[in-house]
């Protein structure tokens, strides 16, 4: 990192002097960016000073000026320029993401997104980033390709939810380095992000519900995987590790005692008789209830061309199973309070 005087002529005829703070490069869209800091300083020289005065105001600026220069260059060296020792200036920070990412996937706490904005980050910075050369620009600049240039799989862009999802786990692991004492201040926190537009979210009515009943699906197990979340509102991931053990015998009927995948929090679910039939026969308590069920692309086009087969023109994704359970609940009079509860929010 270095740090330059420089001088910008003003229309007042005076000198403006300011200092150039260079961080180093970045690389986006096959073009390198310069990464750099700009400092004004609001003090002035003489343009062709004329008379003793004017030659030494300019003398003394200058050296005052020269003297702040000095002064920032130690302030970046001791660490007051946000890092809290030299050495962590240097830190892996794809490399510092990543572990974090990690600590998802053994927890089971939102690993899929994390992953998704290490994948971005990577892309965006070809794959070489420093501690030291993320400041507000940079967060900035991050935001911007988020924004513009970064793509689905589809080749669509990123809609304004996954925006601020990726960009709130950027934000969540510098602070994280704070409190791991790499660095001694966010500069992501000043970055305004795009309002979220919320998408219509599709659900299925009770008839479109039946009539996928009664059509034949190429996965059974992925039918009564989704059918099952349309009657009991389990999430994806939820439905994919249920075992048999978590699955109680009760006065009423069946209670699921599951923690959640996106919260961890313990939920306790009554499930309908419906519900029920499509669990099948008791395995042991350590065997998954939809054993068999995985997620892919030939999943979701089988997912997508029983639907089409039943006659729905939807877009209905294994999601929708989840909205459609909401619906339905508010359809015969459950007020908002009890179907928050009940989908575990």
């Amino acid at each position: 990192m270095r740090v330059h005087l420089r001088q910008r002529r003003q229309k007042n005829g005076k000198i403006s002097l300011y200092l150039e703070i260079y961080k180093g490069y970045l690389k986006t869209d096959n073009k390198t960016m310069a990464i750099r800091d700009y400092e004004y300083l609001n003090l002035y020289l003489y343009n062709n000073p004329s008379g003793f005065l004017q030659k030494k105001h300019n003398k003394e600026i200058l050296q005052l000026a020269n003297t702040i220069k000095a002064q920032k260059e130690i302030d970046i060296q001791n660490g007051k320029y946000g890092f809290s020792s030299k050495s962590k200036q240097n830190y892996d920070f794809l490399k510092y993401f990543k572990k974090l990412t990690n600590e998802r996937l053994q927890s089971k706490g939102n690993y899929g997104n994390w992953n998704s904005a290490l994948k971005h980050l990577k892309d965006f910075t070809s794959n070489r980033i420093i501690f030291k050369d993320i400041d507000e620009k940079f967060c900035e600049a991050f935001k911007e390709y988020l924004v513009n240039n970064a793509l689905k799989k589809n080749g669509e862009n990123l809609s304004t939810s996954s925006i601020s999802s990726y960009y709130k786990k950027f934000k969540a692991c510098l602070k994280q380095a704070i409190e791991d004492k790499i660095i001694t201040y966010n500069p992501s926190v000043n970055i305004k992000l795009p309002k979220i537009i919320e998408n219509q979210r599709q659900y299925l009515t009770l008839e479109e519900l039946q009539s996928l009943y009664k059509t034949e699906c190429r996965y059974p197990v992925l039918k009564r995987a989704f059918l099952f979340s349309c009657l009991t509102g389990l999430r994806k991931g939820d439905i994919l590790a249920l075992k048999w053990g978590d699955l109680h015998s009760t006065k009423e009927g069946v209670k699921i005692t599951h923690h959640q995948e996106k919260t961890e929090s313990l939920e306790y679910l009554d499930i309908n008789h419906q519900a029920v039939e499509l669990i099948g026969n008791n395995e042991g308590n350590d065997d998954l209830v939809f054993k068999g069920l995985k997620f892919s692309t030939y999943v979701n086009t089988a997912l997508m061309l029983w639907v089409m087969k039943a006659g729905i023109t939807k877009h209905i994704t294994f999601h929708c199973g989840r909205h459609t359970y909401a619906t339905l609940l508010l359809t015969y009079g459950v007020d908002i309070f009890t179907v928050s509860k009940l989908l575990g929010h």
